[in-house]
């Protein structure tokens, strides 16, 4: 690790900000230039500007308190103090394996300018692709115990963008993504997303964070937040006339947003600026704003892959609960229980006949029957298993097979009974030789009035997070608030859900052909998804006549998936029979990393396309996956990030010439060749399509045996 200060300090006697003289800050390599200060009216504002040109204009910063009532927007400066930072890291798991922290900080001591004089600290860190930012309420007489009523922070762009926005709710995030100018930002469409739930809108013009934008001047802006502690969500209010995006918190039961006590301080506000889509997706800006691993020794910490009791249950093959009632696109008809002993004993026979490490298995336990929609408090105990299920034996068949088995714990969204039940849950787990859990908070929460976003769920999410630790159990959170870079602190924090999944294609509208290509420049900003990839029967009319639902990708797009969707907890989501049915091509799910030393966007942009290409951790393999929306693309990436002077077997999963996501979805093509770091592919995308391609070191045998790739035409 390399570790650079520079501490100045600039107090009563300096140059401070007033209103005529704002305080200039420059990033490390001058990309970034922050002004900040006070103006005519005493408010704190701050500007940005990315390579000379604005992005943010004047936007002020302020809170108002419940208790004690009163606001914190005019203010005085009291001191300014300065310091850079530069470092690098190793994360457990990740897309890299270094990670380089470079910024410089600057730190506006600010004082009420009326009685009480309360102070707060707005601190800075400006880094070469973007902000982060946050405020500290230092110790002080005049404030111990605090409510927040509301934090009044603005983020003025002063030019109608296009935005990447989903509805602002409190309780789901699991909306399909709009496209659409700043001043056509209309959260109302979310009535129309039937098949979610719970909803909580909020204001019409209301939008989640993570949130894109492009402005006409070709600049790419995410906004959103890291280390989420303590604190409600931040989601934003859009003037659609003036292009202002202002904060707006998820209150509590009784309407406020947040109980705090000096000394305190907020999450970090981030902004990612960068003229180039995939610069946005390079960017570590949020984890570096993550305080480091908590877990001393997190050599138990393992990515995977996994199989499981899961998409039969969405698909209408079988039930979660025992009496057969409950299945995602059933009601009240008699289906077989899926989590039986002998059907999860053949997943454990085909994850160990194919070197997948876990089994996650969903209804095991008692309770499914009896809650979904009725906000009951106590439903599941997490310890009781349904009569079918034989916890003893397949925990001994497990461990003869070498699998690993994964628990779920459905909440039902009734948190109270979760947090009584944890200590007795996690240590049933280490009994049975589960190491991995999978949560789900589905409902309204419990606590009544509560929200998933709200600050009472979000310290519930990090308890569990701590906890798990304790047990050295790896934890992977579905319906939790987005994440913020909290993997980082909380490594054993595998993956979430916390957006629209593969599942919503098993039984609505589902999600349309551009929505993965979204998603790593929003929701994957903050941190891993389980999007539950790999899906070979796209049309649900093999499961039920008659259905109109389908993937809305073709085949060779969910093996890309594995590449362009990253999660170190990643799963082969279709049935047994769909994969025995493919061999060939469930090879490359089997073949494909879950964690990584190096990862190269190469082409990108938000609602079109994305082309990554990854090195396998500890090993000379890597893989590339190329995506698309519902158009047809000719990709001709270079392979420059092999290592130069050798040759590689690439294996190329792609769509067949007549694909189509819709039309003909499960038309793929298998090629192999052999390739160097000179070789420009061609790659060729259906509509909805992908393209997948392993590269593995040529031994002797293969320079003999295998073509030589030559660039089509």
């Amino acid at each position: 690790m390399t570790r650079l200060f520079l501490f100045i300090s600039l107090l009563a006697g300096a140059i401070l900000p007033t209103a005529a003289q704002p305080v200039s800050f420059l990033s490390p390599g001058a990309q970034i230039r922050l002004e900040a200060g006070l103006d005519a009216q005493q408010q704190f504002t701050f500007r940005v500007y990315y390579r000379g040109a604005p992005v943010v204009q004047p936007s002020a910063i302020g809170f108002e308190l419940q208790q004690p009532r009163l606001s914190l927007r005019q203010f005085v400066v009291k001191g300014v103090d300065s310091s850079a930072v530069d470092e690098s890291w190793e994360p457990v798991w990740g897309e890299t394996n270094r990670i380089r922290n470079r910024y410089n900080e600057v730190r506006f001591q600010l004082q009420r300018s009326a009685a009480p004089a309360i102070r707060l600290d707005v601190v800075f860190r400006v880094f070469d692709d973007g902000i982060g930012f946050r405020y500290e309420f230092p110790e002080q007489p005049e404030l111990n115990y605090f409510i927040v009523a509301d934090e009044q922070t603005q983020f003025n762009f002063g030019t109608n963008a296009t935005a990447f926005w989903i509805p602002g709710d409190y309780d789901t995030n699991e909306y399909t993504y709009t496209r659409s100018r700043l001043s056509a930002v209309n959260a109302g469409i979310s009535h129309s997303f039937t098949e979610i739930g719970v909803k909580t809108m909020f204001h019409p013009q209301g939008v989640q964070t993570p949130l894109l934008l492009k402005t006409d001047a070709g600049l790419y802006i995410n906004l959103h937040e890291a280390a989420l502690l303590n604190y409600p969500a931040m989601q934003l209010v859009v003037d659609t006339a003036r292009y202002i995006l202002q904060s707006h918190l998820v209150p509590d039961a009784v309407g406020n947003k947040a109980y705090l006590q000096t000394p305190a301080h907020t999450p970090w506000r981030t902004l990612i600026i960068s003229h180039q889509a995939t610069g946005i997706l390079n960017s570590k800006l949020i984890l570096n704003l993550n305080e480091p691993s908590r877990i001393e020794d997190p050599s138990w910490i393992r990515p995977q892959k996994m199989v499981g009791v899961w998409w039969e249950m969405h698909v209408g093959t079988s039930s979660w609960d025992y009496r057969g009632s409950q299945a995602g696109v059933t009601g009240g008809a008699s289906l077989p229980h899926g989590a039986n002993t002998n059907n999860v004993k053949r997943y454990i026979d085909f994850a160990a006949a194919h070197g997948i490490q876990g089994v996650l298995v969903e209804g095991w336990n008692t309770g499914w029957e009896d809650w979904y929609g009725n906000w009951k408090e106590n439903v599941f105990d997490f310890v009781t298993p349904y009569p079918d299920f034989d916890l003893y034996e397949l925990h001994r068949y497990a461990r003869e097979k070498g699998v690993q088995l994964i628990m779920h714990h459905e909440t039902s969204a009734s948190v109270t009974n979760y947090e009584r039940h944890m200590d007795t849950a996690y240590r049933f787990m280490k009994k049975f030789g589960y190491d991995a859990v999978k949560t789900g908070y589905v409902g309204r929460i419990i606590p009544r009035g509560e929200h998933h976003d709200g600050q009472w769920m979000v310290n519930h999410y990090n308890r569990v997070a701590e906890k798990t630790a304790a047990y050295r159990i790896m934890v992977d959170m579905h319906e939790p608030v987005r994440p913020t870079g909290l993997h980082r602190t909380w490594p054993n924090w595998l993956t979430s859900e916390a957006a629209r999944g593969n599942e919503f294609n098993a039984w609505s509208r589902g999600n349309p052909p551009e929505h993965e290509t979204i998603l790593p420049f929003t929701r994957l900003m903050g941190g891993p998804m389980d999007y539950t990839p790999g899906i070979f029967r796209i049309k649900m009319n093999h499961y039920r006549p008659g259905a109109t639902e389908q993937v809305h990708t073709t085949l060779a797009k969910q093996l890309a998936l594995y590449v362009t969707m990253y999660s170190p907890l990643q799963m082969a989501a279709d049935l047994i029979e769909n994969y025995e049915a493919r061999p060939d091509a469930f090879q490359f799910i089997k073949d494909v990393a879950v964690d990584w030393e190096e990862s190269h966007y190469l082409l990108a942009e938000p609602g079109d396309y994305l082309v990554v290409a990854r090195k396998e951790k500890g090993k000379p393999n890597w893989f590339l996956g190329a995506i698309t929306d519902e158009e047809a693309r000719l990709f001709t990436p270079s392979l420059s990030f092999l290592p130069a002077g050798q040759q590689f077997v690439a294996t190329l999963y792609r769509d067949a010439a007549d694909a189509h996501w819709e039309q003909n979805p499960e038309a793929y093509v298998i090629e192999k060749f052999l390739v160097n770091a000179a070789t420009r592919l061609r790659l060729q995308l259906a509509p909805g399509g992908g393209a997948a391609i392993s590269f593995m070191p040529a031994s002797a045998d293969h320079l003999k045996r295998v073509k030589k790739y030559k660039t089509p035409r």
